[in-house]
């Protein structure tokens, strides 16, 4: 079993962040969430959109934003469990908490932040009837370890920049590589759909717009594709696996299930210190809702703030908080 101070439920840019403003404080925390890597929307959907709203950066790149928030908590040595989703939560005698995920994983803790933006993502299915029969036979809808597919035959589904990003990267790992797009246009980067009509042109991938996907076929294990065009033509397309990245769903989950005070999909919070109206269970960012509430990053981080100030008397029931500045004393100091 995981032992740590708060126990943070989404690994995106708010619940990064938490780790920088519990750390001043000598707390230890430790972050879990669904995806397989850290950064939550920000690097599963749009890692290379612009965002103008961090202060002190005109513009900086969302995939960008991840890797200085890694950068800025990396002294205070966060752990992680990624690629699980949380399932149960369980109180325990001494009022604090043990969480366990789908996969087993338990972590002890004193505080539990739930930090998980939109919810727990589902990746959006494609409308397949027998799509259920190949998933791990073939389909999957997130990339873990690419490695998985150097030699095989790939297709790709999706028109945004996790598909453009994706298509780019595996066209050196593949054997064949195929991206199918509804449309004529991607919704990603404009240097992503370049770089991959460039591939196109040289025979790197089979490129394959204004198409969907059909029927799957395969004895135990996907071997077939169908890909139906604008004209109603159709043709197989022999395939080891198929990737559909139509982006993720946000679901509550089983947070659902915690008594919590919910005002639709979103936790209430006092604003005094972004508390839930259970001991102990903090939300911070786009889950939590208040009077005035703005779904901005930069909201979040503040959350963050106010939420470690009052978790520190939950660790450190009989220690004196005592706040600093960073400026005066340095992250080190604390």
């Amino acid at each position: 079993m995981i032992q740590t101070d708060i126990c943070i439920i989404g690994a995106g840019p708010v619940g990064l962040f938490a780790v920088f403003e519990a750390g001043l404080l000598k707390m230890r925390c430790h972050l879990v969430d669904a995806l397989p890597q850290v950064g939550g929307q920000l690097s599963e959907i749009y890692p290379k959109k612009p965002i103008y709203d961090i202060p002190g950066y005109p513009s900086i790149l969302a995939g960008e934003l991840v890797d200085n928030l890694m950068a800025q908590i990396e002294p205070f040595h966060p752990t992680f469990t990624l690629g699980e989703r949380v399932e149960e939560l369980e109180r325990q005698a001494d009022e604090s908490f043990v969480v366990r995920t789908n996969m087993g994983s338990e972590i002890a803790c004193k505080v539990v932040v739930i930090a998980a933006g939109l919810g727990c993502f589902e990746p959006r299915k494609p409308e397949i009837p027998n799509i259920e029969a190949y998933e791990n036979k073939g389909v999957s809808y997130m990339i873990l370890d690419p490695e998985k597919y150097r030699g095989k035959k790939v297709v790709l589904a999706g028109g945004g920049d996790s598909a453009l990003d994706w298509a780019i990267f595996l066209a050196d790992v593949v054997e064949e590589l195929t991206l199918v797009h509804r449309n004529e246009t991607f919704r990603g980067a404009v240097d992503s759909a370049e770089k991959v009509a460039k591939l196109a042109e040289t025979g790197k991938i089979r490129l394959l717009l204004s198409s969907q996907l059909g029927r799957l076929a395969g004895e135990g294990q996907l071997q077939q594709v169908e890909v139906i065009n604008k004209q109603k033509e159709s043709q197989l397309l022999e395939a080891d696996y198929l990737i559909p990245l139509f982006g993720l769903s946000p679901k509550l989950g089983p947070i659902e299930g915690w008594g919590l005070n919910l005002d639709k999909s979103a936790i209430e919070v006092n604003v005094h210190d972004y508390s839930t109206n259970v001991p102990g269970i903090y939300a911070i960012g786009d889950i939590n809702t208040y009077p005035g509430k703005l779904k901005l990053i930069l909201c979040g981080f503040h959350e963050a703030a106010l939420m470690a100030q009052t978790a520190f008397k939950l660790v450190y029931p009989d220690q004196k908080l005592s706040f600093k500045y960073t400026t005066v004393n340095g992250v080190n100091a604390f």
